[in-house]
C-alpha cells in the first residue's frame, strides 16, 4: 500500500517593518453611499476602508493579513496557480488597536487599476509609524479584489480602451475618496459610519486632523489623487507614483503643492501627453523626480514580494533592475518628506525633494 503523500506547507511571504518610532494599528470599514448608485452593480456605492494609524499599545494584538482569505484566492487565481505554494504577507498593523493620543495629518490612498489598497502596506505602514492617519480605498469592480465582511469578492473588470472611459473610472475614483473624506468626519465627530457597526479603536475621535489632508496613489490612484485634489480643496497636497492622468485637472492644473514620481521606462514629463500640460498649470510647489533603474510595480510591495516569488513570476513583474530594499527606502522616504513638507512645515528633507540626497541617490530630480 502506498503512504499518501503530504502537501508541503506553503512558503511564507514577508514585508518588513515600518522604521519609525511608533507602533502602528488599523482598522477596516465597510461604507456604502446611499447617494451614489454604483455603474457596476446598480446598486449603492459602497468601498472597503482599512485606516492605518499610530497605535498606543499593539500587546497580544492580531495583525492584519495583507488580504482576506477571500481576495487571496481571487489573487491567486489571477496567476493560474503558480503561486499556490504561497502564503501571503501578515502585516504589522495591529487589527484596532488603540488609537495613539494626538491629532494627525490625514493622508487618503488610491490603487492602482487591478491593484488593492493592501499593495501599499510598505508605505501606509510606514507613515503611520511617523504619525500619519492613513486611510486606504478599494474601488470595487476597478481594484483588483475587494472582499466584503460578508464574503463576497469583486474582481475589477475592463473598463474599455477609451479614454473616456478611462476618465470616467478615475471620476469614480475620486467621488470615492470624497466621500471617504466625508466619512472621515463622522469618526471624527465621534460617529460609527461602518455598515455592519463593528466596534472601533478607542481614541480614534479626536485624532484626525481633517485641516492636514493630502492624498496619495499609484498608477491610476495617482490620477485619483489629482483628480480629487481639483474636485475638493480639502485634500490640500498630492502624490502621483507613475500614473497617466485623466480628467479636467489635465488642463486645469492645481493650486495647491503636487509631486509627480515616475521611472525612467515612463519618463512622464516626455513621453505621456498628460503630464506636460498638467506640468505646466501647476502654480504652486511641484516637483518631478524618479526612481531609477525601478518598473512600474517598484513603487509598491511587489517589488519586495517578487524576489520571494519563482522565477517565472518574477521576470514577468515590471519592477526593474533596482534592488527591492532601496526602492522601498527610497519610495517611503520621498513620501513622507514630502508630506512632511507640505502638510507639517518640516523642510529637513529638502535635499531628497530636490533629488540630491547621498542617503537615497536612487531618487533623481527631473524639475521643479
Amino acid at each position: 500500500m502506498s503512504t499518501p503523500a503530504v502537501a508541503a506547507d506553503p512558503v511564507q511571504l514577508r514585508l518588513d517593518g515600518p522604521s519609525g518610532p511608533l507602533p502602528v494599528g488599523a482598522v477596516e470599514l465597510h461604507l456604502v453611499d446611499p447617494a451614489r448608485t454604483d455603474p457596476w452593480s446598480g446598486q449603492a456605492r459602497e468601498v472597503m476602508v482599512t485606516v492605518t494609524y499610530p497605535a498606543a499599545e499593539v500587546c497580544d494584538r492580531a495583525l492584519l493579513p495583507w488580504l482576506p482569505a477571500g481576495a487571496e484566492r481571487a489573487l491567486k487565481a489571477r496567476f493560474g496557480g503558480a503561486v499556490d505554494g504561497y502564503a501571503f504577507p501578515t502585516t504589522h498593523s495591529a487589527d484596532r488597536a488603540p488609537v495613539r493620543p494626538g491629532r494627525r495629518p490625514v493622508l487618503l490612498h488610491s490603487p492602482g487599476f487591478t491593484s488593492d489598497r493592501t499593495f501599499n502596506t510598505l508605505v501606509i505602514e510606514e507613515l503611520a509609524s511617523w504619525g500619519y492617519v492613513v486611510a486606504a480605498l478599494d474601488h470595487p469592480y476597478d481594484s483588483g479584489e475587494v472582499e466584503f465582511p460578508d464574503g463576497r469578492v469583486v474582481v475589477a473588470r475592463p473598463d474599455g480602451p477609451s479614454d473616456a472611459a478611462k476618465v470616467a473610472a478615475v471620476a469614480l475614483r475620486a467621488a470615492d475618496l470624497r466621500f471617504v473624506l466625508d466619512q472621515l468626519t463622522v469618526l471624527e465627530r465621534g460617529g460609527n459610519p461602518d455598515a455592519e457597526g463593528r466596534p472601533l479603536p478607542h481614541g480614534l475621535r479626536g485624532a484626525l486632523d481633517l485641516e492636514r489632508v493630502g492624498a496619495f496613489g499609484h498608477s491610476r490612484g495617482g490620477a485619483a489623487a489629482a483628480y480629487v485634489m481639483d474636485l475638493d480643496e480639502r485634500v490640500r497636497a498630492g502624490v502621483n507614483l507613475d500614473g497617466a492622468l485623466y480628467g479636467p485637472v489635465v488642463e486645469r492644473g492645481l493650486d495647491r503643492p503636487f509631486l509627480l514620481l515616475d521611472t525612467a521606462v515612463h519618463d512622464g514629463l516626455k513621453q505621456d501627453p498628460t503630464w506636460a500640460p498638467f506640468w505646466a498649470q501647476l502654480s504652486d510647489w511641484h516637483r518631478c523626480l524618479r526612481l531609477a533603474d525601478a518598473g512600474h510595480e517598484s513603487f509598491i510591495d511587489i517589488v519586495a514580494i517578487a524576489p520571494q516569488l519563482p522565477a517565472p513570476v518574477r521576470q514577468a513583474l515590471p519592477v526593474g533592475t533596482i534592488p527591492a530594499d532601496r526602492a522601498v527606502a527610497a519610495v517611503r522616504a520621498t513620501v513622507r518628506a514630502f508630506f512632511d513638507l507640505q502638510l507639517r512645515g518640516r523642510h529637513d528633507a529638502g535635499q531628497l525633494l530636490w533629488g540630491a540626497s547621498p542617503r537615497y541617490p536612487e531618487i533623481g530630480y527631473i524639475t521643479g
